[in-house]
């Protein structure tokens, strides 16, 4: 446990120091995000800070190599340094967006690219699990899965990030219940507690600490594509790994003496990404029924739907905090409780969280300059961009 929280410090720090330095390259090199009709920002505002986040996790990584604890997660295979070149392309993939507005189809070739190297070294599922056995499929059918599951991340986190900190902390909250099913998971199952999977996810779990206190509200950063688009191939890796790799008779042993269901592994990473992912399904089901690209912007996000209701910036970015702590950490929790009890108390919590999203509580306004122009934004949505989804 020690190793993997200091790959969160090492990563956070890392990330903490390089973001500055990033925020002046942006500058210089016009990455910034301008005032837009369906932004909630009230200033041009640097973005690129994707670079300081994989800079972070790629030092978490090399240190972790190093190490004795951690050191075979590099050498019995080359799935790490598969996952640490595909992140650092998509890095790089992204803050040429954040410079030069890249068309989605030049996106989606290089997600689709980057996605590629990591099945080609190795970051495939393997087997599916189902809500009571493995499913084993054929090689073209999990190939085709594998790469849609990290499509769909990459573009889920990008979708989502459309306020101060929202991202970042969505990631960090999630990434988190998962660190604990991995590496609980790992203790349950094998002689050796390193895993691949906890590495990844600890790594840019550390990333985004490390990150947030530049990018909460108000930020003097964004992410940017190079960040969202990150974020979304790197969880998505560690879901895969930790996924699809499931030894049928390891599934068995969780499942009769640890008290682990059987439908879990495939559980988790959904309930990781339910933000990200109930907006990204909603956005393109919008935007095809209007007879538009899914990737054409808009204005109609949950976050925006949100503040549309009265809800703050601050408030409404904990809210989607909230909703995700509550599936992600529900979901671990049927590892530990009966399934009674979980979805009793579940249902309780998202009752409750249900009246609070809906009825939003009084805000009390002492400079309406900033607040009036996020509410002001939300509440009257704009005609949809042509230009495709960058920063929403």
């Amino acid at each position: 446990m020690r190793i993997y929280l200091l790959v969160v410090v090492v990563a956070a720090a890392v990330t903490f120091v390089a973001t500055p330095l990033v925020r002046v390259l942006a500058r210089r090199v016009n990455a910034v995000t301008p005032l837009r009709d369906r932004d909630v920002h009230a200033v041009p505002t640097p973005r690129m800070g994707g670079i300081a986040m994989f800079a972070g996790f790629a030092v978490a990584l090399l240190i972790a190599s190093r190490t004795d604890f951690l050191g075979d997660a590099f050498t019995i295979s080359s799935q790490a340094w598969a996952i640490l070149a595909a992140a650092g392309l998509i890095c790089l993939l992204g803050a040429a967006d954040d410079i030069w507005d890249l068309d989605w189809m030049t996106k989606l070739v290089g997600q689709i690219l980057c996605a590629g190297l990591m099945v080609w070294q190795g970051v495939q599922l393997i087997t599916v699990p189902l809500f009571d056995s493995i499913a084993i499929l054929s090689p073209r059918m999990l190939l085709a899965i594998t790469l849609l599951v990290v499509l769909v991340a990459i573009n889920a986190v990008n979708f989502v990030d459309g306020l101060d900190g929202l991202a970042a902390g969505l990631i960090a909250i999630g990434g988190t219940a998962f660190f604990v099913y991995t590496y609980l998971l790992t203790r349950s199952t094998e002689s050796d507690y390193s895993n691949l999977a906890t590495l990844v996810i600890a790594a840019v779990v550390g990333a985004c600490l490390g990150f947030l206190p530049h990018n909460f509200f108000r930020a003097s950063i964004f992410m940017g594509d190079s960040g969202a688009m990150f974020l979304g191939l790197t969880v998505s890796a560690a879901s895969i790994v930790v996924t699809g790799n499931i030894d049928p008779g390891a599934s068995q042993q969780l499942t009769e003496f640890v008290g682990f269901p059987a439908f879990l592994p495939i559980l988790l990473p959904v309930a990781v990404m339910v933000v990200p992912l109930i907006d990204l399904v909603f956005a393109v089901v919008r935007r095809v029924a209007a007879g538009k690209s899914p990737f054409a912007a808009d204005g109609l996000h949950l976050h925006h739907r949100l503040m549309a209701r009265g809800h703050s910036h601050r408030r409404t970015v904990v809210i989607l905090y909230a909703w995700t702590t509550v599936f992600a950490f529900g979901a671990v929790a049927l590892a530990f409780l009966p399934l009674r009890t979980v979805v009793i108390a579940l249902t309780v919590v998202v009752v409750v969280g249900i009246v609070l999203t809906i009825v939003p509580l009084p805000v009390r306004r002492t400079r309406p300059r900033a607040s009036s122009r996020h509410v002001r934004t939300a509440e009257r949505p704009p005609a949809e961009s042509p230009r495709p989804e960058t920063r929403v």
